[in-house]
């Protein structure tokens, strides 16, 4: 990822709504979430829930998909992936033992995404 993507990414990522949205497809996993349950759990308007994931979409964090007549959308997790690369490409000036803690988090348990 280079720093324009990153930049994309962030912008997309620093409203609450598409905040809260990409998490959501997050623990929701590989299977993702229709669009009209995302708007209920998130709980705004469908109208509204469609702006921010074309957002997301066009940043890259999220890819839909037509499961008959819903689209579902789900976190791309190999740009999330890169975005945390990204940050911590140059962990520390050349010390890693500082940035360990974050890398080694575990990062699939229920509390971790809490």
């Amino acid at each position: 990822m280079d720093e324009r993507q990153a930049l994309t990414a962030f912008g997309a990522l620093s409203q609450e709504t598409r905040l809260r949205i990409l998490r959501l497809l997050v623990v929701a996993g590989p299977d993702g979430v229709a669009a009209g349950a995302i708007a209920e759990q998130v709980e705004v308007s469908p109208s509204n829930v469609s702006f921010h994931l074309k957002e997301l979409e066009r940043a890259g964090l999220v890819s839909a998909r037509r499961d008959s007549r819903s689209i579902v959308y789900s976190a791309e997790f190999d740009s999330l992936t890169g975005l945390i690369r990204f940050l911590m490409e140059d962990c520390c000036a050349g010390r890693p033992e500082i940035c360990a803690p974050a890398a080694s988090a575990p990062c699939c348990s229920p509390k971790a995404l809490q």
